[in-house]
């Protein structure tokens, strides 16, 4: 057997055994759950706070760049009652509830970065204090950037009228411009998985040792959400099983299968940084591949300096 399907057969074994053996179906329900329950409290606090910056379209936005990823039959339900809650005034910028609406945010932050440093196999060192305003800061730094969108797709269409009164061979262009539904959100989507992977857990890790898992997790997501969609519109019955709760019960499952998609595209990160994938690929002699790299041993991944960083003690 060649020595590159080896390795991949070792990294894929070693991500998901490491998955199971870490509990990662539990994190994945505990990413579900916080996911769910930071969704509301996010778009209030971000609506409130982009209607003081003047991002008024804030909301609009934000649904779309959130809920487009998601199959319709999925999406629609939840996606309405969002609507609903945030045509409710909420008053001030620095109310009690806004405040505790952006905290409660956070805490699908602590989600994401708990299970990273699980997948990661490294312990959080900093204090509890410093992690929670580390996420205060990226559920503000995620409502001012939706709020420069926001604002951003309001000039475009603008401009891009302009533009095409007066260049009439821009039209094609200024259409794919326009869809911004699918692109924009890809993008998004892309950028927020790079800065989770790189910033978010403990350690450090180079820009090229997270493609392989963000690669995957994009990937697995699309196929998963068809399949789900697939699933929900030909064979399920969940009304009859859970009645009115029916909608929620279908987001919780879908939003479980996205957590585990996104859990195991760290695991995966994990192991080739453990099995120093990348080495492959650079000037380094074949002979200094690891030969015992599928062995049950503990192997930290390095950071970019090259140190070790902290297993569990079990590993």
């Amino acid at each position: 057997m060649p020595v590159f399907v080896k390795v991949i057969y070792r990294v894929i074994y070693d991500a998901l055994y490491h998955f199971t053996d870490d509990d990662g179906w539990a994190m994945a329900s505990h990413v579900a759950l916080s996911s769910l329950l930071a969704i509301f409290p996010f778009l209030i606090f971000g609506t409130t706070l982009a209607t003081f910056l003047g991002a008024k379209e804030f909301a609009e936005t934000a649904v779309h760049l959130i809920f487009d990823t998601w199959p319709a039959t999925i999406a629609e339900p939840i996606a309405k009652e969002v609507v609903q809650v945030l045509t409710i005034p909420h008053g001030g910028l620095l109310t009690i509830s806004v405040l505790a609406a952006a905290y409660f945010a956070s805490n699908g932050i602590e989600a994401l970065r708990i299970s990273l440093n699980r997948a990661y196999r490294v312990h959080e060192m900093r204090p509890w204090y410093i992690t929670r305003a580390l996420s205060l800061i990226y559920v503000l730094a995620a409502v001012l950037a939706l709020a420069a969108v926001s604002v951003f797709l309001v000039v475009v269409p603008l401009a891009a009228g302009y533009v095409e009164g007066w260049l009439p061979w821009t039209q094609a262009i200024i259409k794919v411009i326009e869809s911004w539904r699918v692109w924009g959100t890809i993008i998004v989507l892309t950028v927020a998985l790079f800065i989770v992977h790189l910033y978010m857990p403990a350690g450090r890790r180079r820009f090229i040792q997270v493609v392989p898992g963000i690669a995957f997790t994009l990937i697995a997501w699309a196929l998963s959400a068809f399949v789900f969609a697939y699933y929900i519109s030909t064979f399920a019955n969940y009304t009859r099983t859970y009645a009115g709760l029916a909608s929620i019960m279908i987001v919780l499952v879908f939003l479980y299968m996205v957590g585990v998609i996104f859990i195991i595209g760290g695991e995966i990160n994990a192991a080739m940084m453990k099995f120093r994938v990348f080495r492959m690929f650079s000037r380094t002699p074949a002979h200094a591949f690891p030969a015992h790299a599928g062995s049950d041993e503990t192997h930290a991944p390095a950071d970019v300096e090259g140190r070790k960083a902290v297993s569990p003690q079990r590993r």
